[in-house]
C-alpha cells in the first residue's frame, strides 16, 4: 500500500494531510467522540516559518498536545468557551451572594464584553497573557489597583474551575498581582489624636456641620463600619446596659433602593460598651432625631437616628459627601492642612488608639468585629516612631 507523502516527499503519519493550498491538517476524536481539525502552515519543528505567515506550532508539535490532553481527558478548545463565557459560567454557580457581589460581577461582565480579551478562547490564554492584560488596565485603561484586583478575583476562580474541570492544564491567573502592576491604591490612614481632636472641634464649632457632629464623634470613639452605624436604631441602644448592639447593616444598592443586610461576618455580629461621652451622644441624638410623619420601614426595622432633609434615612453616601465637605472648609481656612477623612479613617483611628493604648488584641478584635486577628494588627493599627519611641520609653529599655 502506497503511504500518503506531502510535496515534499515526507510521509504523512495517521490522520495527518497536506491540503491543496499548502497547509497541514491533523483531524482526530475528542473525548467526547466528536471531530476536531487542527491546522498549520508547517508540519515539522524544524520547517522554516512561511513567509508573511504567522508565526505558530507546528502541526505535530500540536498533535503532541493534542494526544497529552486526550490522555489526561482534557477538553479540546478548551471546549470551545471564551473568557467571556468561563467568566459568566463561574458567576452562574455563586448563588446567594449579597447584591454588592452582584453589582460586581456585572461590571467584571461589561469589561470582558467590551475587551478582546474576553473573546480570547481560554485554552490559548498564557500567564504572560493574562499579566500583559491586567498591565493594559492599569497603564492604559487607566484602573486602579483595587479595581483590578478585584477583576483578578474572578478571573483566577473561574480559570481554576476550567483546570478542575479538564478544560485546560493550568490556571493562567495564578500569580502574585502585586509581583505585576503597581500597587497605587491609597492608603487609610489613622489620625493623630491631634488632628482628631482639631477635626472633632471644627465640627462642633461650625454653624452649619454642628448637626453632625454627635454622629462624627461616635464614629471615632466606637470604631464602627459606616454601614453599622446608619443601620442603627432606637432600639439598638441599651441605655439600661450602657451597650450597643450591631447585628446588620444599613445598604443601598442603585435603584433597587434601601435594604438591611447581615454585619459583614459573623463576628461582626456583636455587642460593644458605650463610654458615657458616646452615651451622651446618642442621647443627643435620640432626643434631636426628626424622622417623616410615616417612620421608614427598612428589613423589617425602624427607628433609624438620622435622617435626610427629604425625610429618608441617611446612608454611608452622606456621611462620605459630609467627611468631604467638612475637611474642604476646614483645609480652606487653615494652612495646616488636614490630612484624609473619612468615616473608615474614624474606624482606623479608633482601632490604632486602642492598641497604642495597650488594649489587649482580642478584645479589640472583638470591638472592631474582625473574623481575622490578622486584619486588626496589620491593617488597622498605625504605629508612627514618636510612638515606638513612647512605648520603649515606657518599657524603660532607654
Amino acid at each position: 500500500m502506497n503511504k500518503r507523502r506531502d510535496n515534499k516527499g515526507r510521509i504523512l503519519h495517521f490522520g495527518e494531510y497536506q491540503m491543496p493550498d499548502g497547509r497541514y491538517r491533523f483531524k482526530y476524536t475528542d473525548a467526547f467522540g466528536k471531530s476536531v481539525c487542527v491546522y498549520s502552515n508547517r508540519l515539522d519543528l524544524h520547517d522554516p516559518f512561511p513567509p508573511g505567515k504567522k508565526r505558530t506550532p507546528s502541526l505535530r508539535e500540536m498533535e503532541k498536545q493534542v494526544q497529552a490532553d486526550l490522555f489526561n481527558h482534557i477538553a479540546s478548545n478548551g471546549g470551545n468557551l471564551t473568557v467571556l463565557d468561563l467568566v459568566e459560567k463561574y458567576i452562574s454557580t455563586k448563588i446567594n451572594v449579597r447584591p454588592t457581589t452582584q453589582t460586581g460581577y456585572k461590571t467584571i461582565v461589561n469589561i470582558l464584553k467590551g475587551d478582546p480579551f474576553g473573546n480570547k478562547r481560554i485554552d490559548t490564554v498564557r500567564i504572560s497573557d493574562a499579566k500583559c492584560w491586567l498591565i493594559k488596565l492599569q497603564q492604559k485603561d487607566g484602573r486602579g489597583y483595587s479595581s483590578i484586583h478585584t477583576i483578578r478575583g474572578v478571573l483566577r476562580p473561574a480559570f481554576q474551575m476550567a483546570v478542575d474541570d479538564d478544560l485546560i492544564r493550568k490556571n493562567p491567573f495564578s500569580f502574585q498581582l502585586v509581583d505585576v502592576i503597581v500597587n497605587d491604591s491609597v492608603r487609610r490612614e489613622a489620625l493623630s489624636r491631634e488632628d482628631e481632636r482639631k477635626f472633632l472641634n471644627f465640627v462642633k464649632d461650625d454653624p452649619h456641620f454642628t448637626i453632625y457632629y454627635e454622629g462624627i464623634y461616635i464614629l471615632f470613639k466606637t470604631g464602627m463600619r459606616i454601614s453599622e452605624f446608619c443601620g442603627l436604631t432606637v432600639s439598638d441602644i441599651n441605655f439600661e446596659n450602657h451597650s450597643i448592639n450591631i447585628d446588620h447593616q444599613l445598604m443601598k444598592h442603585g435603584s433597587g433602593g434601601y435594604y438591611i443586610q447581615k454585619t459583614k461576618t459573623e463576628s461582626g455580629t456583636r455587642v460593644i460598651p458605650m463610654t458615657p461621652d458616646v452615651e451622651e451622644c446618642f442621647r443627643k441624638i435620640i432626643e434631636n432625631r426628626k424622622p417623616p410623619r410615616k417612620e421608614p420601614v427598612i428589613g423589617g426595622k425602624m427607628g433609624f437616628l438620622y435622617f435626610d432633609k427629604d425625610g429618608k434615612v441617611m446612608y454611608s453616601l452622606h456621611w462620605e459627601h459630609y467627611f468631604k465637605h467638612i475637611r474642604e472648609k476646614y483645609n480652606s481656612i487653615y494652612k495646616v492642612q488636614m490630612p484624609l477623612v473619612t468615616p473608615h479613617v474614624c474606624r482606623h483611628t479608633y482601632c490604632s488608639n486602642m492598641a497604642k493604648s495597650g488594649m489587649n488584641p482580642k478584645t479589640l478584635q472583638y470591638l472592631m468585629g474582625h473574623a481575622d486577628i490578622s486584619v486588626t494588627l496589620n491593617i488597622y493599627t498605625h504605629v508612627s516612631f514618636e510612638d515606638v519611641r513612647a512605648e520603649v520609653t515606657r518599657l524603660e529599655i532607654v
